[in-house]
């Protein structure tokens, strides 16, 4: 049977040195960035912001790794778009390109040979080229209408080999060029919901108070004249911690919580003889059914309290919530 072999002791001050190196190297590598934001940048702004159709990102390798992230980041900010690869497109997926796209092609030389391939066939469409390239001069960069330079003076690599320092500066780049054009389009947090339906913030911003509220006979509610004792068994058959007091067209007149009762506790009482109206909380705080749930959760938070009321402009009740409905929402 072969032995394990045995595991060296990695020293500590090395690794974080080496770290610190790498982290110095990549900082710099995206400082450098601001200073070459020319026309080029705009040109490649307007371009995207003016494209009809679909932005369509291209690049081999660890740049297609990038563009792969690039084209997702436009996508959910506003800009259609999508990853194409280039030894793909020379077998057939050219075709995925029309005239109305915009091609942002990736590479570090500017003298990818698979990029290179598909150049004449962009040529060919009109389709307007953004090159992002470490090489001004390149054959990559002298096709296109708008040169990103995204070169580095070294990798992060100790053997200045492995794409890491480019990379890096070539993802901030393509951040850049995302986060201008949503800002141009006047891109919203609505907006960026939509394309985030499944997200935190997708519910934050889609979700309403009537897609969370306990309606129809999860909805506590008792008339003034209910015992405490009769309210008291609504709010358990409830379960939402509280009960709403309404007149004889559910218009509220008061709301009842657990809090009230323990509340009430310290003091004797009669709970067979004391009625609703004397021991709710009148003109309680409501919120409308159309508007977001993260409207609740702010109302709750503001006011210090855990349930809530939901009426129309009438102030008839038409739902309650509490903590909980929010907090399984995903809206907290």
């Amino acid at each position: 049977m072969r032995s394990l072999p045995t595991s060296t002791q990695l020293d500590s001050e090395q690794l974080l040195s080496r770290g610190r190196r790498v982290l110095a190297t990549e900082v710099a590598a995206v400082q450098a960035l601001e200073a070459r934001l020319d026309g080029d940048f705009v040109a490649a702004c307007q371009l995207l912001h003016d494209c009809r159709g679909r932005v369509v990102v291209t690049g081999m390798g660890k740049s297609g790794h990038i563009g792969n992230k690039i084209a997702a980041t436009l996508a959910s900010t506003g800009t259609p778009s999508f990853f194409l690869h280039p030894a793909e497109a020379s077998h057939g997926d050219m075709g995925m390109i029309t005239h109305d796209d915009v091609v942002v092609a990736i590479s570090n030389s500017g003298e990818t040979a698979e990029l290179l391939t598909i150049l004449p066939g962009i040529k060919r469409l009109g389709v307007p080229l953004i090159a992002m390239t470490g090489k001004a001069q390149s054959t990559l960069a002298k096709a296109a209408a708008a040169v990103l330079d995204v070169s580095v003076p070294e990798e992060a690599c100790p053997h200045n080999l492995a794409p890491t320092a480019s990379t890096t500066a070539t993802l901030a780049m393509g951040d850049a060029l995302a986060v201008a054009v949503l800002e141009a389009r006047g891109f919203s947090e609505q907006d960026f919901a939509r394309s985030h339906p499944g997200g935190s913030l997708g519910r934050r911003l889609l979700l309403h108070v009537e897609d969370v509220m306990r309606t129809g006979d999860q909805l506590p509610a008792v008339s003034p004249d209910t015992s405490l004792k009769e309210g008291l068994l609504e709010i358990s058959r409830k379960g939402l911690g509280m009960t709403a007091v309404v007149d004889g067209q559910r218009r509220v007149l008061g709301i009842y919580t657990d809090g009230d009762l323990r509340r009430a506790l310290d003091h004797p009482i009669d709970i067979n003889a004391v009625r609703m109206r004397d021991v709710m909380t009148a003109n309680p705080k409501t919120i409308p059914p159309k508007v977001l749930a993260a409207e609740a959760v702010h109302l709750m938070e503001k006011h210090r309290i855990t349930q809530l009321l939901v009426t129309d402009a009438g102030n008839v009740l038409v739902g309650a919530l509490n903590v909980h409905d929010l907090f399984r929402a995903g809206v907290m």
